[in-house]
């Protein structure tokens, strides 16, 4: 599925199952609170923290679509192309950080 099919399937859900979409700094608050489930789950297979019972369950793919799914939300709310916005946004990171990373001894 690309970006743009996503962008229209879960619009669709919205509009259909889901009735209509949260207002945007709604779907802002989810967003940051599926970040902070990712989070946790990310610290706690990499990182140092110990999972709690309530965590041994979780799926990171799953926390990932999570995330994935209420951004895509609030960009079909704001009117924004996801492909085009993804298309700028790789080609500012070419132009500012083409030579950077490969130059940074501290990569290597």
């Amino acid at each position: 599925m690309t970006i743009k099919e996503a962008q229209k399937q879960i619009d669709h859900w919205i509009n259909t199952t889901g009735v209509r979409y949260f207002d945007e700094l709604t779907n802002m608050t989810l967003l940051t609170e599926e970040v902070g489930e990712l989070a946790r789950i990310m610290a706690r297979t990499y990182g140092e923290q110990s999972f709690k019972d309530s965590d041994q369950d979780r799926d990171l793919g799953d926390e990932m679509a999570d995330v994935l799914w209420v951004l895509i939300c609030l960009a079909n709310q704001t009117g924004v192309d996801l492909t085009e916005a993804l298309k700028k946004n790789m080609q500012k990171k070419t132009n500012r950080d083409g030579r950077r990373h490969l130059d940074n001894d501290k990569l290597r």
